[in-house]
C-alpha cells in the first residue's frame, strides 16, 4: 500500500497545485468584479475540487448532520483538528452558513487561492506570538460573524493532532468568541480519520482514509451562563466521539 502511495501522491500534488493555481484568478475576478457573494461561490467550488483531488488517494468523506441548523444566524463551529484536510469539507458541506476560520497569519501569504481567501473572504489571521493582538482580532472577528450571520470555525486544541488523539482544549479564544457573539448557535463537530492522510508524513500521503464528520446537537449560546462549563461540555462531547486508531 505504501509503495502505491508514492505515484498517487505525485499525481495528487499535481492536481492539488493545479486546482489552487486555476482558482486563484477566478477568486480575484469574482471578488473584484462581482463582490463577496460571487467570491464565496468560487471558494465553495474550490473546496469541492480539492476534495475531488483527495479522491485520487482513495480518500472518502462522510458528513453526518441529522440536525436542522437555522440559516441566517451566527454560528460558532467547535471541532477537533487532525489535518488541513478538515477544512474543505467543513466549507463545502456547511456552505449555506458562510464558513470562516481563525487561522495563523503564516497562511495569509504565499499560497495560491488559500491565502487570497483567508485575506479577502472574511476569516481572521492571528499571530500566536502576540496573544493580546490575537484576542483583539478574534473580538473583531466575532462581531463580524454576528453582523453578517456567518459561521466561525475554531479548533480549540490550537494545533493539529497528528495521531488522532485529541489535545486539551484551550478556552481563551472560545471565551472571546462567546463574549462577542452572544446570540450565536454553538455547533460541536467531531472529525475522525483526517490524520490518516498524513500517516507517513507529507510524502507519501496515506491512502484510503475515510474522513468522517459527526455533527452534534446545536446549542444556543445565550442559554448558558457558565461559559467555561460549556467549553468543558463541548470538549467532552467532541472528544468522546473521536476514534483513536
Amino acid at each position: 500500500m505504501k509503495l502505491l502511495a508514492y505515484p498517487l501522491t505525485v499525481l495528487y500534488f499535481l492536481c492539488f497545485g493545479l486546482t489552487l493555481v486555476v482558482f486563484h484568478p477566478i477568486q480575484w475576478f469574482c471578488f473584484n468584479v462581482f463582490g463577496y457573494k460571487a467570491h464565496k461561490v468560487s471558494v465553495d467550488w474550490l473546496q469541492f475540487f480539492l476534495m475531488r483531488c483527495l479522491n485520487i488517494l482513495g480518500t472518502r468523506f462522510s458528513f453526518n448532520n441529522p440536525h436542522k441548523i437555522e440559516v441566517g444566524r451566527p454560528v460558532i463551529i467547535v471541532a477537533n483538528h487532525q489535518s488541513m484536510y478538515d477544512i474543505p469539507p467543513l466549507i463545502w458541506y456547511l456552505r449555506k452558513h458562510h464558513v470562516k476560520f481563525v487561522s495563523k497569519k503564516e497562511l495569509g501569504k504565499g499560497i495560491p487561492s488559500v491565502s487570497y481567501n483567508l485575506k479577502h473572504g472574511g476569516s481572521v489571521l492571528i499571530d500566536r506570538k502576540e496573544p493580546l493582538k490575537s484576542i483583539t482580532a478574534i473580538k473583531d472577528f466575532a462581531k463580524r460573524i454576528t453582523k453578517n450571520n456567518w459561521a466561525a470555525v475554531i479548533f480549540p486544541e490550537g494545533t493539529r493532532s497528528r495521531t488522532g488523539k485529541p489535545k486539551p482544549f484551550k478556552a481563551k479564544g472560545l471565551l472571546t468568541m462567546f463574549a462577542n457573539a452572544p446570540n450565536a448557535v454553538v455547533l460541536p463537530i467531531t472529525i475522525n480519520n483526517s490524520w490518516k492522510t498524513l500517516r507517513y508524513g507529507k510524502f507519501p500521503m496515506g491512502l484510503g482514509a475515510h474522513i468522517k464528520f459527526t455533527v452534534h446537537q446545536p446549542l444556543e449560546l445565550n442559554t448558558f451562563d457558565d461559559k467555561e462549563a460549556l467549553i468543558e461540555q463541548l470538549e467532552e462531547t467532541i472528544t468522546k466521539a473521536v476514534i483513536e486508531k
